[in-house]
C-alpha cells in the first residue's frame, strides 16, 4: 500500500495514526516540532523493565543454559572466546522479545528457548565480525574480542557461532523456521555491505540510513518475533503483526543507539562518545544537522564525514547537533517507530506478555544505554 503523503504542517495528533512511521521520520528531520504522544501510547503506566524481566525470568534462565551448552567446544580458543562473550553480558533483547512473543500467542512447547539462543548467536556472530570491520576496541564497557584475542580469532569464532546456530535450527525440524533464519542472516550480511558502502559518504540521506537499519538490525528483531508466531502456528494475520512489531521495535532501538553515540555516557553505553563518527558512519543525528542546520553547520558535518581526521573537532560537531535539535528529531523518529510497533500488538490477545512487549517498545526509546 502506498504510504500516506504528509503536508507541510500536518495535524500530528490526528495524522500519526495513518501516516507511515518513516514518512514521519522524514518530516521530523525537516521541522523543529517534536511530536505529541500518539493515541496508541496508552495513558496507564506501562509495565516496568524490571517487571518484564521478572515475567520472562523462567524462560530466560533456560535460554542462558542453552547458550552456555551450545557455545562449548573442545577447541580451547573457541571456548575461551565464547566464555569471554558470555561474561560480557549484554541486553539479550532479541531472545527476550522472542520468548515474550511466543508466550503472548500461547506457545507452551519446548522450542522457544532454543530459537531464542539461535537468534542471540546470529546477533553475537555479527558483533564479532562488526568489531573487526570497524576496528572497534570497546563494547559494553570492556575490550572487544578482537582486541583481546586478535582479529583472526574473532572472525573464526564468529563463524563458529554462526554455524552452531544453523546446527541448532535444524533440530527444530521446520522448513519455515530455517527459511526465516536463513533469509534473515542473508539480509543482515547485505546490510553490513550497505553500511560499508555508506561510510564516509555525506550524501547519505534518511532513506539510505533506514535501509541499513532495516537490513542490519531490524531484520533480526523481525525474525525473532515471526518465529514465535510460527512456533505457535498462529494465523497469518498474527504472524504479520508480530513480524511488523519486531521490525519497528528494531528500528526504534537502533535509532536510539545512534542518538546515544552523541549523548550517552561511556559508563552507561559501554562505548566511546563519537565512535560512529570516527568510523565514518552517517547516522540520523548527522543527517538531521545537514537537513535542519545552517549552510555552515551542514558544511561542517559534510567535511567531518568525508575527512574525520581533519581540523574539525568532535566538540564542533556536538555543538551543531545540539543547536539544531538533531537529537530531538532523531528521538521523534524512534518514537514514531515504537508507536507503530505498539499499534501492531492490537492483533494479539490481551495479557501480561502483550503488555510486556508494549513495555519493551516504550523502554526502547527511553533508555540511556
Amino acid at each position: 500500500m502506498k504510504p500516506a503523503t504528509i503536508s507541510k504542517t500536518p495535524d500530528l495528533r490526528k495524522d500519526t495514526e495513518r501516516i507511515d512511521a518513516r514518512t514521519l521520520c522524514s518530516y521530523y528531520l525537516r521541522t523543529w516540532r517534536v511530536p505529541p504522544s500518539r493515541p496508541t501510547w496508552r495513558p496507564s503506566p506501562p509495565m516496568l523493565l524490571t517487571d518484564i524481566q521478572h515475567l520472562a525470568a523462567p524462560d530466560m534462565r533456560v535460554v542462558d543454559s542453552v547458550i552456555r551448552r551450545e557455545l562449548h567446544s573442545e577447541v580451547v580458543l573457541v571456548s575461551q572466546v565464547a566464555e569471554y562473550i558470555i561474561a560480557g553480558g549484554g541486553k539479550r533483547l532479541r531472545p527476550l522479545i522472542h520468548v515474550l512473543a511466543a508466550r503472548a500467542v500461547g506457545y507452551n512447547g519446548p522450542h522457544h528457548p532454543v530459537l531464542a539462543a539461535v537468534v542471540e548467536f546470529i546477533h553475537t556472530a555479527t558483533l564479532l565480525h562488526d568489531d573487526v570491520v570497524d576496528a572497534s576496541d570497546m563494547r559494553r564497557g570492556r575490550k572487544t574480542a578482537n582486541q583481546m584475542f586478535g582479529n583472526p580469532a574473532a572472525v573464526l569464532v564468529g563463524d563458529f557461532v554462526y554455524s552452531r546456530a544453523f546446527q541448532m535450527m535444524v533440530g527444530i525440524d521446520s522448513m519455515r523456521v530455517m527459511q526465516v533464519l536463513a533469509d534473515a542472516t542473508n539480509v543482515i550480511a547485505e546490510g553490513e555491505v550497505l553500511q560499508l558502502m555508506n561510510c564516509r559518504d555525506p550524501d547519505v540521506d534518511e532513506a539510505r540510513y533506514l535501509q541499513v537499519i532495516r537490513y542490519k538490525t531490524a531484520r533480526l528483531f523481525e525474525a525473532a518475533t515471526r518465529l514465535a508466531a510460527i512456533l505457535a502456528q498462529a494465523t497469518p494475520a498474527v504472524e504479520t503483526a508480530l513480524a511488523d512489531f519486531g521490525g519497528h521495535l528494531g528500528t526504534a532501538f537502533q535509532v536510539i543507539d545512534d542518538v546515544l553515540d552523541y549523548s550517552g555516557q561511556v559508563a552507561e553505553t559501554g562505548k566511546n562518545l563519537g565512535d560512529d563518527l570516527a568510523e565514518g558512519k552517517v547516522t540520523l543525528p548527522l543527517i538531521a544537522v545537514m537537513r535542519r542546520g545552517t549552510p555552515a553547520q551542514a558544511d561542517l558535518i559534510r567535511r567531518v564525514i568525508s575527512d574525520p581526521d581533519g581540523d574539525n573537532s568532535l566538540a564542533d560537531v556536538l555543538a551543531a547537533i545540539h543547536e539544531t535539535g538533531a537529537l530531538d528529531a532523531a528521538r521523534a523518529c524512534a518514537q514514531a517507530e515504537a508507536s507503530a510497533a505498539i499499534a501492531c500488538l492490537a492483533a494479539l490477545p490481551p495479557g501480561p506478555y502483550r503488555d510486556a512487549l508494549e513495555g519493551l517498545a516504550r523502554a526502547a526509546v527511553g533508555r540511556s544505554n
